[in-house]
C-alpha cells in the first residue's frame, strides 16, 4: 500500500531535492529551466520549441533562452525535424539522463528519510562515504 504523505511532506521533499542540487558540484538550473528539462525527459516527445512553450504556457523565447542553457550544459540538444525542417526538436542527452537519476534518487532517499523520521546525508556526505 503506497504511503500517504501530507503536503507538508511533499514540500520537504521538494526542498531536499532542490538544496541537494544546488549543492552538488555542477549547474544550478532555473526553476524555468528544471521545468523545461523535467517535461522533454518526461513528457510524451517529440518535443518542440513551439509545443514546450504552450505545454509551459511561455514565450517561444523564454524556451529558447532555457534550451540555450541546457544545451550549454549537455542536458538537452536541438535539432532540426527531418520531415518538416522549419521545426526544431529538443532531444535528451546521455549527460541529462544521468543527471535525472539523481534527481530521482535524491526524491527518492528524501522520502525515505521522512518515512523514516530520520535526516538525510548531503550530497557532499553520500560522495565522501564512496
Amino acid at each position: 500500500m503506497p504511503v500517504q504523505r501530507t503536503p507538508d511532506q511533499f514540500i520537504e521533499i521538494l526542498r531536499e531535492t532542490i538544496v541537494s542540487l544546488v549543492r552538488r558540484d555542477g549547474p544550478d538550473l532555473t526553476a524555468r529551466q528544471l521545468g523545461v528539462f523535467l517535461t522533454v525527459y518526461l513528457g510524451e516527445g517529440p518535443h518542440t520549441v513551439r509545443g514546450l512553450a504552450s505545454g509551459l504556457d511561455v514565450s517561444k523565447p523564454a524556451i529558447t533562452r532555457a534550451l540555450d542553457r541546457l544545451g550549454e550544459f549537455d542536458f538537452a540538444r536541438r535539432k532540426t525535424d527531418p520531415k518538416d525542417r522549419r521545426s526544431v526538436l529538443v532531444q535528451p542527452t546521455a549527460k541529462g539522463s544521468a543527471l535525472l537519476r539523481e534527481i530521482s534518487a535524491t526524491m527518492a532517499e528524501a522520502a525515505t528519510v521522512f518515512q523514516e523520521g530520520t535526516t538525510a546525508p548531503t550530497a557532499r556526505q553520500r560522495a565522501s562515504s564512496s
